[in-house]
């Protein structure tokens, strides 16, 4: 199985961008070998992001992917969804307090459970931090359900913290700011001794990045000046299968859909 994640920084402007030139979200979504595709900050109700993915959504193209989705509950915020080649077994929507909040999307296909999550971005010593705080202990919980049960799972998506200094590119500038703050490093490093495994930082060890986020801003994409946020969490039986990890950079900022790039995993049987 492979299993993308990518953050769209809105679904119908990522469709939109470059389209012209064959180059914006659906022409990727023709383009990927992955069987699994996981989506954040959609942006969009549900109905709206089944428009705009409808030109590759089975049953109307044949072979088309099958779609899951959690709209966000408030206007033009968050979203995320799951497509997947093959049909679900199963969808859950939500996390408790946030099960409309549009940030998490569980489904169960071809034996693996896989979650699609988009954690709150924060913000240092507010009630925005407080909020995302307490989403980080739901969704703590839940994944020490998945690890329980026995099954492989993957929860992939935008966790919006850089865990280490490999990380992030500018840690020095970064260190009482909301995704680089010790409390929120101190809880993936939990996530990750509870028996989940960062399996691109397993087969990308004791180096920077690989990055998958660079502001739209100045020079970070050209500088690679960039966050790794984008991860794919994998119970240890799943990673322990992992075959390969990669960033999907463009080339050129001017072939960028959005301001994150596709992260990719391939695993065996």
């Amino acid at each position: 199985m492979i299993v993308t994640t990518i953050n769209v920084n809105g679904v119908r402007a990522a469709v939109r961008q470059r389209c012209a030139d064959n180059l914006g979200l659906l022409a990727w979504l023709e383009q990927t070998p992955a069987d699994v595709v996981c989506l954040q900050e959609t942006r969009a109700d549900d109905s709206q992001l089944a428009l705009a993915l409808a030109p590759v959504l089975a049953p109307t193209v044949p072979g088309g992917w099958r779609l899951a989705s959690a709209e966000p509950h408030l206007r033009g915020r968050s979203g995320v969804a799951v497509l997947s080649r093959t049909p679900f077994d199963a969808v859950r929507i939500g996390l408790a307090e946030f099960e409309e909040h549009g940030r998490y999307l569980e489904v169960d296909v071809s034996g693996v459970t896989v979650g699609s999550l988009y954690v709150h971005s924060g913000e240092a010593d507010t009630e925005r931090q407080v909020e995302k705080e307490r989403f980080m202990a739901t969704l703590a919980n839940r994944m020490s359900e998945l690890a329980a049960d026995g099954r492989d799972a993957v929860v992939c998506g935008d966790w919006n913290i850089a865990h280490t200094e490999h990380d992030i590119k500018n840690w020095k500038g970064n260190l009482k700011k909301a995704g680089f703050l010790p409390s929120e490093r101190q809880w993936l490093t939990e996530l990750m001794e509870s028996g989940w495994v960062d399996v691109v930082r397993r087969l990308h060890p004791d180096r920077p990045g690989p990055y998958s986020w660079w502001s739209w801003r100045g020079k970070a994409f050209d500088n690679d000046a960039g966050w790794r946020i984008d991860y794919h969490l994998a119970t240890r039986p799943l990673a322990d299968r992992v075959r390969s990890a990669r960033v999907e950079k463009p080339t050129a900022y001017a072939l960028r859909w959005s301001d994150h790039a596709p992260v990719t995993v391939q695993f065996g049987d």
